[in-house]
């Protein structure tokens, strides 16, 4: 992560102005500026941050009544664990990860949390006609994106690793148990996981009587409210282009309510080779990465874990179909297509409807 300062023309603010300028993160291809716009004489927003989920948090809230700031740090931590212990596919012991190893297709009990969120990816996976798929694990390994050196894979071995994946192979039994219809079927929910963990989060700073806060992991974030200065959220969208920190869009956010803007894009996680680029975001169809031009999808929407999957699975589809399937499930999303140096935007009717949201 690094850090670009705010110019400032308030020399007394200037280092609450760099402790709240813009961020820049990255985690699976997500890149997202975030800023808040404070003013000069508005020191009272309250800040912490951590490492979370193999990238960074950053939490800034206030509040007009007495708050226990170590108390709210220690419940976001405790937070973020419990999340971790369950759906964190990067340790043996979570729940996730238990469920994988566990190679049966007998009933097995994940816990409400885990079948809520595959119940939200089955609708995205059937919207995209299964272009958007959770069970994509032996595909990221392939293609070398689960931290192994990238690779071309032959097209045996494509064909190989996709018979098994499906989302149609993994049935939701009840409320708390999920079956494979395969065995050696993997369950990945990175792709839905940091949406959820905003939310839950941001419930945790409401259980504290917070109603003004913004909470980001990874660049995907939650806002609630406004700042104490009665101004409203700012964030800005990075420009999608490899090896560019410039703003795109700039988003306020509503101060009557909560708003979640979450973000999928292929330029910065992805290899080049023989003069092709290949992403990191696969059609669970084919197997292969995606090879059209659009570069990035912005979903705004009240349910960050809604959107978190959908990012990602308007992205895979692309332009024409990510806009068909976008607007036929009234989904606010910002899309963005490169055609050699340019740079173009085309929003869904749900975006362009949604009055609460000034871009620009």
């Amino acid at each position: 992560m690094q850090y670009i300062t705010i110019e400032t023309l308030c020399r007394d603010h200037l280092r609450i102005c760099n402790a709240q300028g813009i961020c820049f993160f990255n985690y699976l291809g997500i890149s997202v500026f975030l800023f808040l716009l404070t003013g000069c004489s508005e020191p009272t927003i309250q800040k912490f941050e951590g490492p979370a989920q193999g990238t960074t948090y950053h939490i800034s809230y206030w509040s007009k009544k007495s708050v226990d700031p170590k108390s709210i740090e220690e419940s976001v931590a405790h937070e973020l664990d419990a999340i971790d212990k369950t759906l964190s596919n990067y340790r043996p012991d979570s729940v996730i990860e238990v469920f994988n190893s566990t190679e049966n297709t007998e009933s097995q009990d994940v816990g409400n949390e885990i079948v809520s969120l595959v119940r939200i990816a089955k609708t995205v996976y059937q919207a995209t006609q299964g272009c958007y798929d959770l069970t994509t694990e032996p595909l990221f390994k392939l293609w070398g994106f689960k931290g192994e050196a990238p690779a071309i894979p032959q097209q045996a071995a494509i064909d190989k690793a996709l018979t098994q994946v499906g989302m149609d192979k993994l049935e939701v039994v009840d409320d708390t148990h999920l079956r494979k219809g395969q065995a050696d079927l993997k369950v990945d929910l990175s792709s839905i996981a940091q949406g959820y963990s905003v939310a839950k989060i941001s419930r945790v700073l409401e259980q504290h009587d917070i109603t003004d806060y913004l909470v980001e992991i990874g660049g995907e974030l939650q806002t609630r409210g406004q700042k104490p200065d009665a101004q409203p959220w700012r964030i800005a969208l990075e420009r999608p282009l490899p090896g560019e920190q410039h703003i795109q869009k700039r988003i306020t956010m509503p101060k009557d309510g909560v708003m979640a803007v979450m973000t999928s894009g292929t330029y910065n996680h992805y290899f080049d080779y023989q003069g092709q680029r290949y992403s990191h975001i696969l059609d669970a169809r084919t197997g292969r990465p995606i090879t059209h031009n659009l570069v990035s999808v912005t979903v705004i929407h009240d349910d960050p874990t809604v959107a978190d999957a959908w990012d990602t699975g308007l992205l895979c589809l692309g332009q024409s179909a990510g806009i068909q399937a976008a607007n036929h499930a009234h989904i606010p999303a910002l899309f963005i297509q490169q055609q050699n140096n340019q740079l173009l935007e085309s929003r869904s009717d749900a975006l362009n409807g949604l009055d609460r949201v000034v871009i620009e």
